[in-house]
């Protein structure tokens, strides 16, 4: 799907842009003739090509001795119109996960995540648009709290889900598509790398609420989505994978393990919601289940194209607190995503080349 193909990743220094990187210049989805990093983050460009200028042992990419020729960092903002069009122009295809997505730093400067999560959405599709670029396919990378948003990461998430969606009425060349969800395990600023920092030295651990839940992805299933996606969605289409949840308290107590380390509360934070959503009780008329993914189809008519072949795969919202794993499924969680304290892999912050 991929061979010869031409493939941005804007935001491609984020923990799911490098690991989405790792797995394509492994080649399972064939051999791209350009996978382009755009962020405009020199610092974290930096350590990336450095990784793998350095990696000394065997290394499982089979275009690894020629990537020199196949990855490329450009630096560059979502937020300039020049700078999209200037990475945009020759991509195949686009996956936009630059985004602000702490939830706090989005309360306090609201205006600063609409540039980056909503302008920087439309100058990807205005400079399609405009420029009659031969983009196949767009990407918007989404979150669970797109969905009923009470905070303004999760509102200027759904508006860049919105602004994609209505992008293939004008447009018909390019398919905009998009992948939402929730938490993706240890990615940064994510509650498990707080938690470990905070058992390393010493506790408190802090939890906000012990009631709280939250979906857990590992990095590996959130970019099994994005591909997923790229295989099989229908224009304006939104892929949600189905994926455990787990208490914000059962978390820090499985981390926390024997440790003598005491949890502190802290009560919910601006813009935070007990439960997240992935799918809401508006989507679920519309949501069917595609292998083993919820799909919810457009709203728009022009994008439904007829009846789906299948019924609705839900009959209520789709939330984290529903079916939430106990302490002991937690645990196991955990170790199987090797995401423990004591699994220095992760400790050590190697989560670009395994």
């Amino acid at each position: 799907m991929l061979e010869g193909k031409r493939i941005l990743v804007t935001g491609g220094t984020g923990s799911m842009g490098r690991t989405f990187v790792h797995r394509v210049l492994a080649g399972e989805l064939g051999t791209p003739r350009k996978v382009i990093v755009f962020s405009r983050d020199e610092a974290k460009q930096h350590d990336m090509r450095m990784a793998y200028l350095h990696r000394t042992v065997t290394t499982d990419e089979v275009i690894f001795n020629n990537f020199r020729n196949v990855l490329e960092f450009r630096i560059g903002d979502v937020r300039d119109y020049g700078d999209v069009c200037s990475a945009l122009k020759d991509a195949d295809i686009v996956i936009n996960a630059a985004a602000l997505k702490q939830v706090p730093t989005c309360e306090y400067f609201p205006a600063q995540a609409i540039l980056t999560n909503c302008l920087g959405a439309q100058n990807i599709v205005r400079a399609i648009e405009e420029n009659s670029y031969p983009v196949g396919t767009v990407i918007g990378i989404s979150t669970d709290k797109a969905c009923k948003p009470v905070n303004v990461m999760g509102m200027t998430k759904s508006l860049q889900e919105r602004i994609f969606i209505a992008a293939n009425v004008l447009n018909r060349r390019t398919r905009f598509i998009c992948v939402r969800y929730g938490n993706v395990l240890a990615s940064r600023g994510s509650v498990i790398p707080l938690f470990h920092d905070q058992i390393r030295n010493g506790g408190p651990v802090t939890v906000t609420d012990p009631k709280m839940t939250r979906f857990l992805l590992p990095l590996d299933q959130a970019v099994d989505t994005v591909f997923a996606a790229l295989r099989g969605a229908r224009a304006g289409e939104t892929f949600i994978p189905r994926a455990p949840s787990a208490s914000v308290m059962n978390i820090a107590k499985a981390l926390i393990g024997s440790r003598r380390i005491p949890i502190r509360l802290t009560g919910v934070r601006p813009g935070e919601k007990l439960h997240e959503i992935m799918v809401s009780e508006e989507e679920m008329h519309h949501c069917v289940k595609r292998g083993d993914y919820y799909v919810i189809r457009p709203m728009l008519p022009e994008l439904r194209g007829g009846k789906a072949s299948a019924g609705n795969a839900l009959s209520r919202e789709y939330s984290s607190g529903d079916n939430v794993l106990g302490l002991a499924a937690t645990v196991r969680l955990l170790k199987r995503t090797r995401l423990r304290v004591e699994d220095q892999d992760f400790a050590a912050n190697k989560e670009l080349l395994r």
